[in-house]
């Protein structure tokens, strides 16, 4: 029997050969990943015999990963010491694709060419990218049999493809890359072992660049939880996000429905974007049986969860699974919800359980849950429900969810009532709580300017509307009215009116209305807005993104406390001193447009309390 034999590749393995020279030379690092990954699963194979046969040639052979470097030759070795090959396992494997669904490739390949780049290593033919960078491929191999041959399969990816036996070889293969010009950076041990930390740290065998180990990390997101200590997974933490502390929060987890996965997310102690460092990029790496997919996958979380750190693992995804075509992949979608629903979860459990934990995450890291709740509809009522927000039935730093508010509601309340301020003193001393402090009537307090998009995405919750308590069109219960220290209730409803009317006409087209309110305690007035009105919030924010624009001067309905002293005097000033009672009333509207955060411009206002001052002394 002739030792050398020479073979033309199939028709469809040169087609396929010249896909990978032509079409993959954006992508020529990954040939790297895919070798040592094709030598990972003949170690895995291996490991399996070693259980079901009795005879392994070098049963004692370490199960381990050699890459070995040669700049001066220009070449890249890569060895294992797996299952092997035999002759016509080597015709199989390295000259033919039809075992490894030649149609589905051409079928896929023809469907759409930008995914021929995508389609290596899908159906086994991950070998074939060394051709990217390489002259010629040469594998020495011996296979796992006790009466193997060692072989020499050796090719430039043209012409064909000669197989001969050689001196005995140790069992599995070797891989001798020849590298063609302008590829040398892969025979640099710097280029190969950032290549190997990248996409293939987590392989459960020994990888040795030139005699030194490169994969000293565990894959801890394989392990039962239990078996996993709290410095372990600090430590991989830190290997991971590349910190310097431990995780505020984690969560490890694994799944077989509706598809496989394993997965261990951290929560950092602090939020960067709180600390003005810019939006960051996603921290959660996708992996393929221990395999790098992406480092930074945008698709596979969303955008609200790009604070996470970690790692997902799923045997059900394609190895080959590129930033392209992650966005289409059902297999994607379906992580990306699955994910999403097992950490909101996760927070649900550590709010109910650990509720000063939850307390220091929501401090840090509300901005992403409320960025969830306007962005995210699928989880969006998921996510309201881990809201959290001042109110004034709760102590001053006691934050409470929708949830307590509705447990704590009086019978019969149909609505959620809610204030957006820049503080809770702002709100206690404003005029707009003192209706609902009468009446019992909880009210939230709601202090960050995203606020205002967040409630535009939840109108309601459990079917009870949010309502903003300065709101002109609210209708609240009355109570009765009760008369002060002099006996008299309130300014005669003939006086009320002929003040309110009196106000309307001094004050011109800065008020659509003036009226009596049925509101205010101790106030002597207050600016209510239209339901369709622009806030006090959202009018600031315009301002600073448009500076020289002009902004349509708000119309709000000034409300008087026809009980309160002030306005009872302003009632007979405006007959006995008429222009002392002008400056008064124009003071209490600024003051009132002062409560409401309105007023844009206070010069005459500093004008006219002088001018009032003056009159007083």
């Amino acid at each position: 029997m002739e030792t050398r034999e020479k073979h033309s590749f199939e028709a469809e393995v040169q087609q396929l050969l010249d896909i990978v020279i032509n079409s993959l030379y954006t992508d020529k690092e990954i040939f790297v990943r895919e070798l040592v990954s094709n030598a990972s699963d003949s170690l895995e194979k291996l490991r399996h015999l070693q259980l079901t046969e009795k005879s392994i040639f070098e049963p004692k052979q370490e199960l381990e990963i050699r890459i070995d470097l040669d700049e001066e030759a220009k070449t890249i070795t890569i060895a294992d010491t797996g299952i092997g090959m035999d002759r016509d396992e080597l015709q199989e494997n390295l000259g033919t694709i039809a075992h490894s669904g030649s149609k589905k490739f051409f079928q896929a390949m023809s469907e759409d060419r930008k995914k021929e780049a995508n389609l290596i290593g899908q159906f086994g033919v991950g070998f074939y990218s060394a051709f990217m960078v390489s002259d010629e491929v040469e594998v020495y191999t011996r296979s796992w049999r006790e009466d193997g041959e060692s072989l020499k399969w050796s090719s430039d990816g043209k012409t064909g493809y000669e197989i001969e036996v050689v001196d005995p070889q140790p069992r599995g293969a070797k891989m001798v890359i020849k590298l063609k010009e302008g590829q040398e950076e892969y025979a640099t041990k710097h280029r190969v072992q950032a290549l190997l930390e990248r996409y293939s740290n987590f392989v459960p065998f020994p990888i040795l660049l030139d005699g030194e180990r490169v994969n000293k990390v565990e894959a801890l997101w394989l392990k039962n939880k239990k078996e996993v200590s709290e410095e372990e997974y600090e430590d991989f933490y830190k290997f991971t996000a590349h910190a310097y502390d431990a995780p505020r929060l984690t969560m490890h987890f694994s799944a077989d429905a509706p598809i496989a996965i394993n997965a261990l997310l951290f929560v950092p102690q602090e939020n960067p974007e709180r600390a003005g460092m810019g939006q960051v990029d996603p921290g959660v790496a996708l992996y393929c049986k221990k395999v790098l997919i992406d480092a930074e996958p945008k698709a596979l979380l969303p955008e609200w969860l790009r604070f996470l750190k970690g790692v997902i693992d799923s045997a059900d995804l394609p190895l080959n699974i590129s930033r392209e075509t992650m966005q289409d992949s059902s297999l994607v979608q379906k992580l990306n919800r699955l994910i999403t629903k097992r950490f909101i979860k996760f927070l649900e459990g550590l709010a109910k359980s650990e509720e000063d934990s939850y307390a220091e995450f929501y401090e840090r890291f509300n901005r992403f849950i409320k960025e969830g709740v306007a962005m995210d509809i699928t989880h969006k009522d998921q996510l309201t429900k881990l809201l959290r927000y001042d109110s004034s039935m709760a102590e001053e730093g006691k934050l409470t969810g929708l949830d307590d508010y509705l447990a704590r509601a009086k019978d019969g309340q149909g609505e959620i009532y809610y204030l957006l301020a820049p503080n809770r003193e702002a709100v206690d001393n404003g005029p707009y709580i003192e209706a609902f402090k009468a009446r019992g009537l909880e009210v939230l307090y709601m202090y960050d300017g995203i606020d205002e998009y967040v409630i535009g995405a939840i109108p309601e919750f459990e079917g009870k509307k949010l309502v903003p308590i300065d709101r002109a069109d609210l209708d609240l219960e009355e109570i009765p009215d009760e008369p002060d220290a002099e006996g008299e209730v309130k300014l005669e409803k003939e006086k009320s009116t002929e003040l309110c009317t009196w106000l309307k006409e001094m004050l011109g087209d800065k008020v659509g209305e003036v009226k009596e309110s049925t509101r205010l305690v101790d106030s002597p007035a207050m600016a209510t807005s239209p339901q369709d009105a622009m806030s006090p919030q959202m009018r600031q924010m315009m301002k600073q993104m448009n500076p020289d624009g002009e902004l349509d001067a708000p119309k709000v309905t000034l409300e008087v406390n026809a009980k309160h002293a002030l306005i009872k005097k302003l009632a007979e000033a405006r007959e006995s001193k008429p222009e002392f009672a002008e400056l008064i009333a124009a003071q209490i509207y600024d003051n009132a447009m002062i409560a409401a955060g309105l007023l844009e411009d206070g010069k005459d206002m500093v004008a006219r309390m002088y001018r009032i001052m003056e009159d007083a002394l």
